[in-house]
């Protein structure tokens, strides 16, 4: 069986109605995290209070069978010895920004702050919460510059796992901008069996490429990162909303990350060249700004890679049909 997941921040509005739920989502809530369970199994854990990493993310993203597509967190001291760089940085799943206004988000310069659940987690066929994240400058007292709202929608069916959710962020007091770096957008981190610098994985992108020279700063739709374990192929799919502002260029790395990032410009197409200037995406004041991932985990039998092309086409399917019919 695959599992799916898909996590997308869209202003496309939250989805009505999605196809065939057969399996409860049930939450566990407490210590600042929510554990998500799919049919009684682990599923992933939403962590919006750490100490030591001040911004919400994903981690422990798990494959049907229990198998982990996302590195350990915190990295495990064998297993991940040779791959237990930036661990703060990349705890699984995340969105961040670099360069928001100035202050730094991703590499945990500046605090992106959980308000309060705006709605609870809600168990049953379809499971629901809704997030208040405020970003906040590193000065003493902090300035919040920008508020965002997420909702998240949970999914099981028998053939797919899924997270549907909208982020929307608004500046705060005056306008700020994006800036133009790597670390910019929404960021995976794979297991280390998985990855390319390990010897067993492989980055594929919509246009052909392969691996971090094939994909690197390439436009593409999408991005899929696998490898192959207990006889299956095991992996993610990162696909950028077309409703976006811009397309993304993926800032992939052997060592198992994949970032895609509508913001690097300059930084992602010419790095080096020093006539090409860094580019800014202004958030004015009073604006909504809408972004828009999907992220796809999939487990299949034997070392055949899954048809990524209609993935993808599911995802697309999903936000522009909120009521399939299949």
């Amino acid at each position: 069986m695959s599992l799916i997941l898909i996590i997308a921040l869209t202003s496309q509005g939250l989805y009505a109605a999605v196809p065939e739920p057969q399996f409860t989502v049930d939450f566990n809530v407490g210590g600042g995290r929510v554990e998500i369970l799919a049919g009684g199994e682990h599923f992933a854990t939403y962590v919006y209070a750490d100490p030591e990493i001040p911004r919400p993310y994903f981690c422990r993203v798990a494959a049907p069978g229990g198998i982990q597509v996302t590195r350990n967190h915190p990295p495990h001291p064998i297993e991940d010895a040779k791959n237990d760089d930036h661990a703060t940085f990349h705890p699984g799943l995340w969105l961040a920004f670099g360069d928001l206004g100035g202050a730094d988000f991703w590499r945990n310069k500046a605090r992106v702050r959980h308000v309060h659940f705006e709605d609870s987690p809600q168990s049953g066929d379809v499971g629901t919460f809704t997030v208040k994240n405020v970003y906040e400058t590193p000065e003493s007292p902090p300035r919040i510059i920008c508020t965002e709202t997420c909702r998240y929608m949970v999914l099981i069916t028998p053939t797919a796992r899924w997270i549907i959710a909208e982020s929307q962020l608004q500046a705060v007091a005056s306008e700020v901008a994006f800036g133009d770096q790597e670390e910019m957008g929404f960021g995976v981190r794979m297991a280390t069996p998985l990855t390319v610098k390990h010897g067993n994985g492989t980055i594929i992108n919509d246009l052909g490429g392969q691996n971090e020279p094939g994909t690197w700063g390439k436009q593409a739709d999408w991005c899929a990162y696998s490898g192959v374990m207990d006889g299956r192929r095991i992996g993610i799919l990162l696909a950028a909303n077309p409703g976006n502002f811009r397309r993304s260029w993926f800032h992939n790395r052997d060592y198992g990350l994949m970032v895609a990032n509508p913001f690097g410009k300059k930084s992602m197409t010419a790095p080096r060249d020093r006539t090409v200037l860094p580019d800014s995406t202004p958030l004015p004041l009073g604006n909504v700004f809408s972004l828009g991932f999907g992220v796809c985990v999939f487990a299949e039998e034997g070392e055949q890679h899954p048809d990524y092309g209609a993935l993808y086409d599911r995802y697309i399917n999903l936000l522009i049909d909120p009521n399939p019919k299949q």
